[in-house]
């Protein structure tokens, strides 16, 4: 009798364990998610002041056509970027881009006095910085995802239910070189 409770107190206690651990990794997993959601909440608001930054440019800087062409190319791969990775890649270029038009303000005097212009500038700026420290907080919580499927036991729980690693979002090999500043 004694020898039939330890067995079901064992077995209870290795089902409560299991449960723990399945559901540790859907949270992990979920977070995750949720941290790539966060990235598009702030990529969408970005992509979204663009068009006003391009009319509010046009007004002043009608020969630099192609440059705002370039933007909303660029602005469009944002969008249809369907990949963690691949939304960076494409939000970098659009960064490349975007650079292009703030330069255009110290040739147009007026466009740089512009309090619209200066108001979109602003909100680029406070949304680059969300975007950035969403996707740290995305490759922060895919570390903690990955580790647990990768640890003991976990890692068998992950296995049965096919739990797979996440990719981090990675800066690609071009922007990982330091400026080179010269005086």
């Amino acid at each position: 009798m004694i020898l039939t409770i330890i067995v079901v107190v064992i077995l209870a206690l290795l089902a409560i364990s299991y449960v723990a651990i399945y559901n540790g990794l859907v949270k992990y997993r979920n977070r995750a998610e949720e941290f790539d959601s966060q990235i598009d909440v702030q990529l969408k608001r970005r992509t979204d002041l663009i068009p006003n930054l391009v009319e509010t440019v046009k007004g002043y800087a009608t020969h630099e056509k192609e440059t705002l062409s370039q933007v909303i190319a660029s602005r469009n791969q944002v969008v249809n970027a369907d990949t963690p990775q691949a939304k960076a890649e494409a939000d970098n270029a659009l960064t490349g881009v975007l650079r292009q038009v703030f330069a255009l303000s110290e040739s147009y005097p007026d466009l740089k006095a512009n309090q619209q212009f200066q108001s979109l500038m602003e909100e680029l700026s406070n949304t680059e910085n969300k975007v950035s420290y969403a996707r740290q907080a995305y490759n922060s919580q895919v570390q903690q995802y990955d580790t647990a499927i990768e640890t003991f036991p976990r890692n068998i729980v992950a296995g049965i239910h096919n739990f797979k690693a996440i990719d981090y979002i990675a800066v690609p090999e071009s922007e990982k070189e330091a400026p080179k500043v010269k005086f």
